[in-house]
């Protein structure tokens, strides 16, 4: 783990006593178009510490509330895709076995998949909540099956038909949509969608994924 001096904002707490534990995963080592994701958990670490309030006004609730503790970045090697997933699994494994809230901060979105292999292997019920512009369902990205595009494709063979709820995707190829069709239920943000997803995964454990091209290009280029 290489431990950096500054963390994420309100992650104040001693591992011993948090709740909820963060740490960096930064691997881009699968990139397709261009790489940099991996620099990610530091520069959102630095720039949560610029004076961004803890309280909430809406919720009535403060950061420091919630007992959270940054452990750092992982130390992952960039070509190598099976070992930087083993070293996630590992460490989420490790944190929920603390009985903590693991949060994981990328790095691209194929570092889901070691966190959901740690929570699956436990949890034979896991749902999954995932957000993203692109359903990433491809079977094979490039003669690649461990791919950013195919990760949620690996998920579902852990989690199964029917637990994976995608939001917000704008973007895929014809024989992932129809695939995905048939085996995972996506909805464009409406309000009837929305519902039925809190609904179907609102006795089970959830496993939440973002990925933030999921906002408007407007909001968050590049």
């Amino acid at each position: 783990m290489n431990k950096k001096a500054t963390v994420f904002i309100g992650c104040d707490c001693d591992y011993g006593d948090a709740r909820v534990v963060i740490f960096g995963a930064p691997f881009d080592g699968t990139a397709s178009f261009r790489p940099g994701t991996r620099f990610a958990p530091q520069a959102m670490r630095a720039s949560s510490e610029g004076g961004i309030e803890t309280y909430s006004l809406r919720q009535k609730k403060d950061l420091s509330d919630i007992c959270a503790c940054d452990i750092g970045d992982l130390v992952l090697p960039y070509g190598n895709a099976e070992q930087a997933l083993r070293a996630i699994e590992d460490t989420v494994a490790s944190i929920a076995a603390d009985g903590k809230l693991p949060v994981m901060i990328g790095g691209e979105h194929l570092v889901t998949l070691g966190a959901v292999r740690a929570l699956a292997a436990t949890n034979r019920d896991l749902r999954v909540i995932h957000f993203d512009a692109h359903s990433d369902l491809r079977d094979e990205y490039y003669g690649q099956k461990l791919s950013h595009a195919t990760v949620m494709r690996r998920v579902w063979e852990l989690v199964g038909d029917g637990r994976i709820f995608q939001f917000g995707i704008r973007s895929g190829d014809r024989e992932e949509t129809e695939w995905g069709g048939r085996h995972v239920y996506t909805n464009y943000f409406n309000a009837d969608g929305i519902d039925h997803a809190v609904r179907s995964v609102k006795n089970y454990p959830v496993y939440l994924s973002v990925d933030l091209d999921v906002l408007d290009s407007s909001v968050l280029p590049g």
